[in-house]
């Protein structure tokens, strides 16, 4: 079967970093000249639009996750190991993810609110009067290591060389695919938490795990093995830590850009969960999703072959015009209507993202309070242009 051919010369490679520098130019044009687009050098497909990477991810039958969520991962078909729940196709998914489920309850994730704030106290209260701070450094790599460890029973003296390790797997160097060889190799450093949390329970969610009880696809009533509790808790550290580390850059970034919008959020802090979501639409820390195609698919005319790798670009589907008028324009009193796909969509719609949204909300509370103004340091900033996870690695400010 012929692959598809693209009509128009735009090209898109997600290890560009010059494309991914700024890849809004690119995407709008992905858009409009070739909304179902192949790339032959890396061979996969992208989607660019919002009602296509829609309607795609609530199909997990022709798009399947049990190859990964990664380019690399799909690519390398490998062999993925039992219990990552963002990597399962149902009916195993269901299962492992109603397991987690149980850990972002409504009801658990509102109770952080107040130990979150004090986490930002924390970190925001003796930059006062400095000067400035790093947005990242000092606030976004802070809280939500100290969220996560404290939802694990991690204590506070090991969470930074945790998150570093989880950091270091997840990042590839800019302009070069991710290493596979690290994605699960560093599940076992979790093994002595989850050994001595076995003989001391708590109230955090490793004990949930260690008491859970399931029936697995085989009809037998048991709990998680040794191996799955380790895979979950390190699924819930990596994606835990950076995409809200990344917003929170964002925060820093957009908001100095438009210091206007952010003094109606100084008059007005009400405005701030709106404004939330226009960050996370308007910057998605996350920028693509990738399946695996089960069957053949059409779109747009034209069919994208089984056995094929997709790219789901959830950063240009954000801004879509035709779902989000002047998508390109940054305003915190759109209302965005209905479902940002910063956080997927359908099956694997992510189970943090209430605690992504408070602890974005509590953060840029906690920061209006402290330093109603700021400008960024530009000659000193430093930018990670990775097409998954996109952000700033360092973003200083001065304050008045």
């Amino acid at each position: 079967m012929m692959p598809v051919t693209n009509a128009s010369d735009v090209y898109y490679d997600p290890y560009d970093v010059g494309i991914n520098a700024d890849p809004y130019p690119v995407y709008r044009r992905l858009r409009e000249e070739a909304p179902l687009y192949y790339n032959d050098r890396h061979d996969f497909y992208a989607v660019s639009r919002f009602e296509d990477v829609d309607r795609a991810l609530t199909d997990p039958a022709t798009y399947i996750s049990g190859r990964g969520n990664i380019l690399e991962l799909i690519k390398i078909d490998m062999e993925i190991p039992p219990g990552v729940v963002i990597f399962e196709d149902p009916p195993m998914h269901a299962t492992h993810r109603r397991l987690m489920s149980g850990v972002f309850t409504p009801k658990k994730v509102a109770a952080l609110e107040p130990k979150i704030r004090a986490f930002c106290a924390r970190s925001l209260d003796p930059l006062v009067g400095a000067g400035g701070f790093d947005f990242v450094s000092d606030l976004g790599a802070q809280v939500p290591m100290l969220t996560i460890g404290m939802l694990l029973g991690i204590p506070e003296n090991d969470q930074e060389w945790i998150r570093d390790r989880v950091d270091e797997g997840l990042r590839p160097e800019a302009g070069q695919p991710m290493d596979t060889s690290k994605f699960f190799a560093d599940s076992d450093m979790f093994a002595q938490y989850i050994d001595w949390r076995a003989e001391h329970p708590s109230d955090d969610i490793m004990t949930d795990l260690l008491r859970a009880e399931f029936e697995d696809e085989t009809g037998t009533r048991r709990r998680l093995t040794r191996e799955e509790i380790l895979l979950y808790v390190n699924v819930i550290t990596g994606a835990g830590n950076e995409t809200t580390n990344r917003l929170i850059g964002w925060i820093g970034k957009i908001l100095a850009e438009h210091p206007d919008q952010r003094r109606e959020l100084v008059e007005n802090p009400a405005l701030i969960p709106g404004a939330i979501e226009e960050l996370l639409r308007y910057e998605s820390p996350s920028h693509q999703i990738a399946r695996y195609v089960a069957k053949d698919a059409r779109l747009h005319g034209q069919v994208v072959p089984e056995g094929s790798a997709v790219i789901f670009l959830n950063g240009s589907a954000n801004r879509d015009d035709r779902r989000y008028p002047d998508g390109d324009r940054f305003d915190i009193h759109r209302k965005a209507g209905g479902q940002l796909l910063t956080f997927g969509r359908g099956i694997h719609f992510c189970l943090g993202a209430a605690l992504a949204r408070m602890e974005g909300r509590i953060a840029l509370e906690e920061i209006l309070k402290r330093f109603p103004e700021w400008e960024v340091d530009q000659d000193n900033a430093e930018f990670n242009p990775m097409a998954a996870v996109r952000g700033w690695d360092s973003l200083p400010v001065r304050t008045p």
